[in-house]
């Protein structure tokens, strides 16, 4: 007891001088907040075509969910930034799908695209919802989980060196996916196993599910 005690209160310590902001962030919780900004209005939360604007326009945009699987990044990316010619018609790329579909290049840069594209991979493979808002579960991720499951999720923080354990790696969909949000909003609230902590009393609903929201960007 007296050892897990002391490893707890090295967590804390470690956790107060931790950087404020981790040094790469995930593509897909970048690509959430680009798709949140420009493409919801008409792609709808959920990316299958039913935003309010979509229905106010009266046009009929892409369901990403079942589009987005079958094409490259190359054809993604065409199909964002309008640039590029089809290789097997030579038709434009852009506005294949929908010609009130507006053209991005001026918009965003490569890794932008990039990112973009990972939560619309995200969006179209994603069993479970996001719950709560991704940017809130960054901050609380980075105050609270960032040492034992490290800065990309990977489960390799500072703590799993001192306290020799294994988090569980949220950037494998396999291992996140099999857990649904009940689930994964369970284990936070309880604690789970002998180091991982119950949060209940530090952290609200409203935080976990913004929490949970983010871990499953990690996997994307």
């Amino acid at each position: 007891m007296k050892s897990l005690i002391q490893s707890i209160v090295l967590l804390v310590v470690v956790a107060l001088n931790l950087p404020d902001v981790m040094a790469n962030l995930p593509a897909a919780y970048e690509g959430q907040r680009l798709y949140v900004s420009y493409c919801q209005l008409c792609h709808g939360v959920d990316g299958k075509g039913e935003g309010p604007l979509a229905k106010v326009m009266e046009i009929s945009p892409a369901d990403l969910t079942t589009t987005v699987r079958s094409r490259s990044e190359t054809i993604l990316t065409k199909i964002i930034t309008g640039e590029g010619r089809q290789t097997i018609t030579g038709r434009d790329r852009h506005n294949l799908l929908n010609e009130a579909m507006p053209e991005w290049k001026e918009v965003f840069d490569e890794s932008q695209v990039k990112a973009l594209i990972a939560y619309l991979r995200f969006l179209s493979r994603a069993k479970h919802d996001l719950m709560g808002d991704p940017e809130v579960g960054m901050q609380l991720y980075q105050k609270y989980c960032y040492v034992c499951h490290g800065e990309e999720g990977e489960g390799d923080g500072i703590m799993t060196r001192l306290m020799g354990i294994e988090p569980m790696d949220f950037t494998n969909p396999n291992e996140i996916n099999r857990m649904d949000n009940h689930e994964l909003i369970s284990s936070i609230l309880q604690g789970q196993g002998k180091f991982m902590p119950a949060w209940r009393g530090i952290l609200s609903r409203n935080d976990v599910e913004a929490l949970v929201s983010y871990i499953r960007l990690l996997s994307h």
